[in-house]
């Protein structure tokens, strides 16, 4: 029995991974054998899971040795020094953390679809081999059924009829053979469902386990490309609550790449293990309920293998033929004599035409070539498409937990470095003029000054008015001519900045010396003036 396979390699990356080492939980070394139902085998798988949980003790105790030396050994006299660098190496952190989570998430979205896609392929081909022997078992049943019960029903009236013709009743015991002979060579044919195996079943539960991980797997990517782009708002925004949240959430996802580490890690191994002897594993499997050479000749399909079921139908074809050329004798010697028979012998004869065609249906069916193309599908989409995409998951996994340890490293320089900021502010003094509190609240006084000053100086411009006419024009010229100014930049008129038109410099308030100033000026020199700013 040649168990060469020229239709079927398993690729490279299933024999590397059912090269990694299989230990059971007792750390006993096992056997790379494919054995699902196997307890050690199942450890074995455990154990890998097991090395990734290892893997996510490591990494948090190294963050949380960086978390300690970061809070503990603080130099405030370096940051001082290097609060420009740390800046920098904020950024730079942040930026390297949001593109491996572009890439990473790029690698997830790849190697789930690739995944989901393998796994389609194989529902899809168990489907159809479900089809095909579902098919098979309906052909046998009804054919088997006819002759068991509407052939011999004809054939005991027609026996009642040919009473006195033994010559036509011999006949009719020749096909009752003939019949008992075509009902042995169909039950002799092998009984699918003896293989406990129901391929709809594996199919239904198949698709229905993969789509829950076809969802998971997407929500896992929407969720880490939230989480990284809002990290990289909060240090942009150099918020504290968005940081905070984030930490907590980088966290958790870090611990969920993990673990998705770990259970694609095993469950490529051991679909690896399946795919570098599938032929064995189903062998084994059906060697009880099947024979041997049965499951050889559908799961190689070659040409020059024999159909195991060539001899059965062989004796089935002869023996429809033979009842057939008898039916035709008796139609054409027996119904002139016996009238009443040829509605028992039309039936016989339609009963062995659907026969017929039910021979050549099952012919079809029960050919390799349907079987073993459905075979080979299904070892394709897990083997190639199936394990790659799991490989591709355990990338992201691997990307996911770097592109977060980065981040969860970043996000503590960002807290210090906007504690350290706001420190420094809260130690500049309240009174210091370069201070931008300070500024925005003396602005306010000052404005508040100055409208108080203009409205004095208004008023007392006004009482001098009733005494001194002359003076009216000489006070209201700089006033209106500030006016003037004012509309054309579009500003307020403020009063602080009329002295700025004569080339002053006032103080921030309206004083009787500077009062005696613009009352001392004389006529020609606000006419001078007033030509420079008039509207």
């Amino acid at each position: 029995m040649s168990s060469a396979r020229v239709d079927y390699i398993a690729p490279w990356w299933t024999s590397w991974l059912h090269q990694f080492p299989h230990v059971n939980l007792r750390f006993q070394p096992l056997d790379h054998a494919f054995k699902p139902r196997d307890e050690d085998y199942q450890q074995s798988l455990i154990f890998l899971g097991c090395v990734a949980a290892a893997g996510l003790g490591v990494n948090l105790l190294c963050l949380a040795i960086y978390l300690s030396c970061l809070c503990c050994c603080r130099k405030d006299e370096e940051e001082e020094e290097s609060k420009e660098s740390n800046s920098c190496c904020v950024t730079w952190a942040a930026v390297a953390a949001g593109l491996i989570c572009c890439v990473a998430v790029g690698v997830g979205f790849y190697g789930n679809s690739e995944t989901n896609d393998g796994v389609y392929q194989l529902t899809y081909s168990l489907y159809n081999a479900n089809h095909t022997l579902a098919g098979v078992d309906s052909l046998v049943t009804g054919t088997v059924g006819g002759m068991q019960s509407g052939l011999n029903e004809h054939l005991s009236r027609l026996g009642e009829i040919f009473a006195a013709r033994g010559d036509f009743v011999q006949t009719l015991q020749f096909m009752q053979q003939m019949s008992e002979n075509i009902i042995k060579q169909l039950l002799g044919l092998p009984d699918w469902e003896m293989a406990k195996v129901d391929l709809a079943a594996i199919a239904d539960q198949t698709a229905y386990v993969e789509y829950y991980r076809w969802l998971t797997y997407l929500l896992i990517l929407i969720l880490d490309l939230v989480i990284c782009l809002a990290a990289c708002l909060g240090l942009a925004k150099q918020s504290r609550w968005l940081l905070t949240m984030m930490m907590v959430c980088g966290v958790l996802t870090l611990i969920l790449s993990w673990a998705s580490l770990g259970a694609d890690v095993a469950t490529a191994v051991g679909t690896s293990d399946f795919c570098v002897a599938p032929d064995k594993f189903l062998m084994n499997q059906t060697k009880d309920a099947i024979s041997s050479d049965i499951v050889h000749y559908y799961l190689y399909c070659s040409q020059t293998l024999p159909n195991p079921f060539q001899q059965s139908l062989t004796v089935f074809q002869r023996s429809l033929t033979t009842m057939q050329i008898q039916i035709q004798g008796l139609l054409q010697f027996a119904v002139p004599l016996f009238p009443t028979a040829e509605r028992d012998l039309l039936s016989i004869q339609h009963l062995l035409n659907n026969s017929e065609a039910s021979l050549h249906q099952l012919t079809a069916l029960l050919d390799c070539r349907g079987l073993n193309k459905d075979y080979l599908d299904a070892l394709i989409g897990v083997c190639y498409d199936g394990v790659e995409g799991l490989l591709y998951l355990c990338l992201f996994s691997l990307l996911a937990a770097c592109a977060f340890s980065v981040m969860l490293c970043a996000i503590p320089r960002a807290w210090r470095q906007i504690a350290n900021r706001d420190r420094d502010y809260d130690d500049i003094d309240d009174g210091d003029p370069f201070n931008p509190q300070s500024r925005r609240m003396t602005s306010h006084h000052s404005h508040q000054a100055n409208m108080h000053s203009f409205c004095s100086y208004s008023s007392s411009v006004g009482s001098q008015t009733s005494l001194q006419p002359p003076t009216q024009a000489v006070t209201n010229a700089p006033l209106s001519e500030y006016m003037n100014q004012s509309a054309l930049f579009g500003g307020n008129p403020r009063y602080e900045n009329v002295p700025l038109i004569r080339r002053g410099s006032p103080p921030p308030s309206y004083s009787p010396t500077m009062r005696a100033t613009y009352l001392s000026m004389t006529e020609d020199q606000i006419r001078h003036f007033g030509e420079d700013f008039r509207a």
